[in-house]
């Protein structure tokens, strides 16, 4: 999970950034660490921050996505991580979109704690008003000149970066005004939304590939049973077929043996009949020599 959490100053995003690095394991990347730590690595991107800040001037954004490339390729960040004062600046946010692309990621969301700055200042204001008269001492940096100042700012150079990521659609703002239970439980919603939309998507996809595999499994023993019934019909056909050829070829069998028979039973009567007059006649013929001799 790789978010970057927007909001002016005292909306909450430290604490907020506290609580996502303890639900999800992932960690929280803020530019100012990031900074000292390269400079005490003394790694070539910190050397090159280190002269920079010893001089008292803003640190190029070259130097600061070169640390950040150097921070996301660490073995704690594989699981993700949150933004917190990173990109301040349109031209940040392109050039942290360049990042990401060479390193084949992507944000998967962008985190605005939308605040009313009137209502910031009261806050600042009671709780000043409150730290004087137990005593404490307040912080130079928390008064409400200088929240008036850092709202300005934040004004100018960070609220373009709401329009930057609105248009990409990866803005998801949540009221920074609320209770901080919550605005934790309001994004843990978002991103559980997040996460169940891209899981539906795949489930669906899923889903579908193994309907078309069942169904592809389904048609083949159908067409098996479809094509043995319509191969025995034809082989019964055949069959009849044959049978009936048989049977034609064998019909006219019967009747020439009958006639064959028939024509041999004639054919002895008349040898028969033939033998018979040949006997009479002899007999006749020898009856007349008889009469013959007798009467000489």
């Amino acid at each position: 999970m790789r978010l970057i959490l927007l909001g002016p100053p005292g909306s909450g995003k430290g604490t907020q950034a506290q609580r996502l690095v303890q639900r999800y394991g992932i960690v929280q990347l803020s530019t100012g660490e990031m900074l000292r730590a390269a400079v005490a690595a003394q790694t070539p991107v910190g050397l090159k921050a280190k002269d920079v800040m010893a001089s008292g001037g803003l640190v190029p954004d070259d130097v600061v996505i070169g640390i950040i490339s150097d921070r996301i390729d660490q073995p704690d960040a594989s699981n993700g991580f949150i933004l917190d004062g990173f990109p301040r600046t349109v031209p940040q946010a392109e050039a942290l979109d360049e990042l990401l692309k060479k390193k084949h990621l992507k944000l998967d969301a962008v985190i605005e704690l939308r605040v009313n700055e009137s209502a910031l200042l009261e806050r600042v204001e009671t709780r000043v008003a409150q730290m004087r008269e137990r005593g404490e001492e307040v912080r130079v940096d928390d008064t409400p000149e200088v929240l008036t100042r850092r709202l300005a700012s934040y004004r100018a150079l960070t609220e373009p970066l709401i329009h930057y990521y609105s248009e990409r659609r990866k803005l998801l703002t949540v009221d920074g005004m609320m209770t901080i239970e919550s605005v934790t439980g309001e994004i843990d919603r978002i991103l559980a939304a997040i996460g169940a939309v891209e899981a539906k998507a795949a489930k669906k996809a899923d889903a579908a590939k193994r309907t078309a595999k069942a169904a592809k499994k389904a048609a083949r023993p159908a067409a098996a049973k479809a094509s043995r019934p319509a191969g025995k019909a034809a082989k019964k056909a055949a069959k009849a077929s044959g049978k009936g050829a048989k049977t034609t070829k064998k019909a006219p069998k019967p009747a020439a043996k009958r006639a064959k028979k028939g024509a041999k039973k004639t054919a002895r009567k008349a040898a028969t009949g033939s033998r018979a007059r040949a006997t009479a006649k002899a007999r006749k013929a020898a009856k007349k020599v008889m009469k013959k001799r007798a009467k000489a």
